[in-house]
């Protein structure tokens, strides 16, 4: 059993629900959060927001998933990532589940 821990920009939502839906992975939880990014290293003129303090719409989701679904899992999130022109992207991280119930 694996943890997939996903993270994204609230426009993502529905991409991230077909492609958990296209790895067959049938239960998920999401909320939605405040992402926050601390631009203070970058100069005014490259950061579109013109502060230092970041605060955005997000939505986190999480999945117990059987092993054999996580890679494409990451395979359909390379796929959307590598088709982005914008900075955002899709955040996977997976994580093994030692013990549950």
């Amino acid at each position: 059993m694996k943890l997939l821990l996903i993270t994204a920009i609230r426009a993502f939502e529905n991409d991230i629900k077909s492609i958990l839906k296209k790895s067959e992975v049938k239960a998920y939880s999401y909320k939605d959060v405040i992402g926050y990014r601390d631009a203070s290293e970058l100069s005014m003129h490259a950061n579109w927001f013109a502060n230092d303090m970041n605060e955005g719409e997000a939505i986190f989701f999480y999945a117990f998933v059987k092993k054999e679904k996580v890679d494409t899992v990451f395979d359909l999130v390379k796929i959307f990532n590598d088709k982005q022109e914008s900075s955002s992207t899709i955040h996977l991280a997976v994580t093994n589940i030692e013990r549950s119930n």
